[in-house]
This record gives structure tokens, sequence and C-alpha cells, in this order.
């Protein structure tokens, strides 16, 4: 009698933590694997389409970054103010309402509002989502689910390559229109899979002090974020003027990082699983250095290739590496987690955005593509370097 009564409730916790994982999975789809990816081809449609000028339409991408960061700075205070699940649930509808609101061009304040608040909505997401589903799964799993979360990034990076030319066929409005259905009825899936309530009671403002490990963690992503630039902002572009190729062929090496990004975070979280955050995330700062690195050397099309399905792979992929090094340092601190992950991802907000603006000077100046890669490189190996000196301290 006793086995019967168990093994439905054990099934009911399985059911309520996938329905859990799969609405962190619709979260990072639409707040930023649409969000923020999906404006990459509409950008050369917009600026043909005269709603605005080519600056004025690339600082409408830099509005997404920038409400990136004070969603990401907001998103706690957020969750206090509402509970976390509310907050999900209300930047999830902002996000969707973000492409409705873009689907006529009326004036550039109009879209740029929008545009931020498109990049709130993810910021509050990015830190909110995966730390309110994974304190319900067994450590033993939380590797894996946080990949399938962070999964939904890479999602909407093969869908900006894929999805958006077939949705600009019909039109630019209608694309809007059509990415706003999509994020509605991701929104609608997702709407009674988060968690209740919290595995653990919170505490307000319980101040946990920061180990040499942990502040490490912070400036590793950051060096993270920096290194991932050249790649995410001008590898295309690299292909299709630097090296003279043409847009087509970019393209393609596109879709490659693409697909790198919708198995990279399930890989890692997999392998972070049975080796441990902590080695696996050192092992892939130098993969990542030596795969940012490539295209630098001029080694062919298959060196380009490997790069862009590598870095592609890693672009969501470092994501539950960290967040799972992060609960890791705090296993016994369960209410600093959090906070910690907030400022985790504080902190490769800004130096992402930074080395946005700080990376198109340079090409600006130089005209020098291969710079960006080295450069790129070098944030990579800095970032492994820390975690080596870091961990042999603590030894």
């Amino acid at each position: 009698m006793s086995g019967s009564t168990i093994a439905p409730r054990v099934v009911d916790a399985t059911d309520r933590a996938w329905k859990g994982i799969l609405s962190g999975f619709c979260a990072s789809l639409v707040g930023i694997g649409m969000a923020r990816f999906a404006y990459t081809p509409l950008l050369p449609a917009i600026i043909e389409a005269h709603w605005f000028q080519p600056s004025a339409a690339v600082y409408l991408g830099a509005a997404n970054l920038a409400g990136y960061l004070g969603g990401a700075l907001a998103g706690r205070s957020v969750a206090a103010r509402l509970t976390a699940t509310a907050a999900l649930r209300m930047m999830m509808v902002l996000a969707t309402l973000s492409f409705f609101a873009c689907a006529d061009p009326l004036g550039f304040s109009w879209f740029f509002v929008w545009r931020f608040f498109s990049g709130f909505a993810g910021g509050v997401l990015m830190v909110l989502a995966a730390p309110t589903v994974l304190p319900h799964l067994p450590p033993s799993r939380r590797g894996l689910a946080g990949g399938i979360i962070f999964m939904g990034v890479g999602a909407g990076i093969a869908a900006s390559g894929t999805l958006v030319p077939l949705l600009l066929s019909q039109g630019l409005r209608q694309s809007w229109i059509g990415l706003g259905a999509i994020a509605m009825m991701l929104t609608l899936v997702s709407w009674r899979g988060w968690p209740a309530e919290d595995a653990a009671p919170q505490v307000k403002h319980h101040k946990i002090s920061e180990s040499l490990p942990l502040r490490a963690l912070y400036a590793e992503y950051a060096l993270n974020a920096a290194g991932l630039v050249p790649h995410m902002l001008f590898l295309v572009d690299f292909i299709a003027r630097g090296l003279g190729q043409g847009l087509h062929d970019g393209a393609e090496y596109w879709v490659l990082f693409g697909l790198g990004a919708v198995a990279g975070p399930i890989i890692n979280g997999h392998v972070a699983d049975r080796l441990g955050f902590a080695r696996v995330l050192r092992i892939s700062y130098l993969i990542e250095a030596g795969a940012v690195l490539l295209p630098a050397l001029g080694g062919g099309p298959a060196c380009l290739m490997l790069s862009s399905v590598v870095i592609g792979a890693f672009t969501p992929g470092i994501v539950p590496l960290v967040l799972g090094r992060v609960n890791e340092l705090l296993a016994h601190h369960p209410a600093g987690q959090k906070s910690a992950w907030s400022k985790a991802t504080v902190s490769f907000a800004v130096v992402q955005a930074v080395s946005a603006y700080g990376f198109s000077y340079i090409l600006a100046w130089t005209d020098d593509y291969r710079q960006l890669f080295v450069i790129g490189a070098i944030a990579m190996m800095l970032a492994f370097i820390i975690d080596l000196t870091v961990g042999r301290r603590k030894a």
C-alpha cells in the first residue's frame, strides 16, 4: 500500500520539475534568444525599409544591452516586491509586448524604449529563471537541467538565422508580429510551470561573506564576456567583408554558430554533473581561448567552422557552468546563491556592453578584424590564469 502512494508522489514531483525546466527554457528563449538575437537579422531589413538610418538602428541594438544590464541589476529587487514567479511571468509578458510594439516605425524614442524594455525583461529573466527552478531538483541533475534551460538562448540564436528570414519574406511588420505571436505562445506554455514557491525560505538581505574563489569567478565570467564579443558581433562581418566571402557565406557560419549554441548548454551541463563544475569550467576557458584565436590564424574554412561551432556552444553553454559553480561555492549558504548569481550576471553584462563598444572602436580605428580575436583569446586566457591561480592558492 505504501509503495503505491509513494510512486505517484515521485511521478508528480518529476512532472513538476520538468514543467519548471520547460518554463525556464521558454524564458531564456523569449528573453535572450529572441529579444536579443532576432534583432541581428532584422537590422538590414529595418535599414532597407528606411525605418531608421543605419547609425540609429545600431543604437537601437545597443538599447537592448543597456536594458539587459538594468534588468540584471534590478532582478532581485523586482522578485522581492512581486515574488519570483510573478516577476518571471510579468517579464515574459513585457518581452512579448516589445515585439508587437516594434511592428510599426513610430519614431526612434518609441523603438528605443521598447528595445530597452526587451533587454530589461531579458536581464530579469536571466537572473531569476534558473535559480527559481534548480533548487527543486537534486544536485546531481542540476547541470543537465540548467543546460536545458539555457538551451533557449541557443535556440534563439539558431532561429535568428532560420526563422527570421522566413518571416521577413512576409514583410518587416509581419516579422515583428510573428515574433510576438511566438513569444506569446511560449509565455502561455510557461505560465503554470513555474514552482509555486521557493524551495528554501526567503531571507531578506542575508549577507554572505564572499570568498576569494567567488570573487575570482565574477572576474572570470566578466573576462569570458569580453572574449565572446568578437564572435557574437563580428563573425559574420569578418567573413563577409574582412575575408571578402560575401554575406551568404557569412550567414552559413552564423548557422553553425547557432547549431553549436543549441547543443552547448546541454553538453556542458551533462559533463559538469559527472566531472564537477570547477574542473569543467577551467577546461572550458582553455578550449574557448583556442577557438576564439582560430580566425586570427588564417587556417581556412575548417578552422572557421570549428571556431564557429565551439564558440557558439560556449556563448550560452558557459552560463550553466558558472551558475553551477556559484551553487557549489555557496552549497552551505543557499540564501546567498541568488545574490551571487545576480552579481555574476551583472559583471558579465557590464563587461559585455563595454567590450562591444570597445571592440567597435578598435575595429573602426585599425580596420583589423584579426586583432579583435587575439584580444578575445587573451581575455579567455586571463580567466584561465585567474582560476588556476586561485585554485592553487586554495589548495
